[in-house]
């Protein structure tokens, strides 16, 4: 008897037969036809690599007591978050592989890292209602990533249900870093409520049913007076003066903002009503 020897397709399947990681393949939309591809996008995921580091690293850097290298590398995060999107619609390079990879790096550095640092900081002398705080604010923050995603298609852009995990991340960690600033640390059991209060705030607003502006239908790329460049210097000016107050007061007021906006709206549907 002889045994049948199959050649193998291609190259490629002879590579990829001695690879130890398997070539991820996702199916894609070409000219009205769905087509399957190999391979991942590199340049919006290095973006997305670079906000999981700097989550990962905000973790590492509160543990060792680093907090305000910790608040730092969570801004700096969110500049990352914020361009890696962008970055895959200018250059055409969306894919479901870079949506969950970003879910996934938003929820390690939006979710666990601002938890952990507000824990190491001040929500440890608080014991077990320290902690379980930590705990809400992940999870919520968990369900806040999980419910965007199922409801991405059917939303409208223009606005966010609940607060989203990158502004909760703000508050949580701009509180640390103005604090720290001024050479408060968290051994004050006062301090310590202060932050369980805005920790566990921010969670809540997460996963509620309350609208904020996700500014997305801003069009960097249209020409626009030249007083708009002038106040975007002003801005970048205003905020190095003094990063850690100011960024505090900035995403405070945002997520104010939605709360203040829906008791407005709701007065005004009493009054026609």
């Amino acid at each position: 008897m002889t045994e049948k020897i199959t050649k193998p397709e291609s190259d490629d399947d002879v590579v990829d037969g001695f690879f130890p990681v398997d070539e991820h393949e996702e199916e894609v939309i070409e000219e009205g036809q769905a087509i399957r591809r190999k391979g991942i996008y590199l340049l919006p995921n290095l973006f997305t690599t670079g906000n999981l580091f700097c989550g990962f690293y905000a973790i590492i850097a509160a543990q060792g007591g680093y907090f305000s290298s910790a608040c730092v590398a969570v801004f700096v995060a969110m500049i990352l978050d914020g361009l890696d999107g962008r970055v895959a619609r200018m250059t055409n390079t969306m894919s479901k592989f870079g949506e969950q990879y970003d879910s996934l790096a938003d929820m390690v550095t939006f979710g666990v890292a601002p938890a952990m640092v507000a824990f190491s900081w001040a929500l440890h002398d608080l014991g077990k209602f320290g902690w379980m705080v930590s705990f809400v604010y992940a999870a919520c923050a968990a369900l806040r990533l999980a419910r965007f995603n199922a409801q991405i298609e059917v939303t409208d852009s223009r606005f966010f249900t609940g607060l989203a995990s990158p502004a909760a991340a703000a508050m949580v960690i701009g509180m640390v870093w103005a604090l720290s600033d001024f050479g408060i640390d968290g051994n004050s059991t006062l301090v310590a409520l202060l932050g369980a209060l805005i920790t566990g705030a921010a969670g809540v607003l997460m996963v509620s049913n309350i609208r904020y502006h996700s500014f997305k239908k801003i069009d960097l790329k249209g020409r626009v007076h030249f007083i708009f460049l002038l106040a975007a210097v002003l801005a970048f000016a205003v905020i190095f003066m003094d990063p850690p107050r100011t960024l505090l007061m900035i995403f405070l007021a945002y997520a104010c903002s939605g709360p203040i906006t829906a008791i407005w709206r709701l007065g005004g549907e009493r009054k026609a009503g």
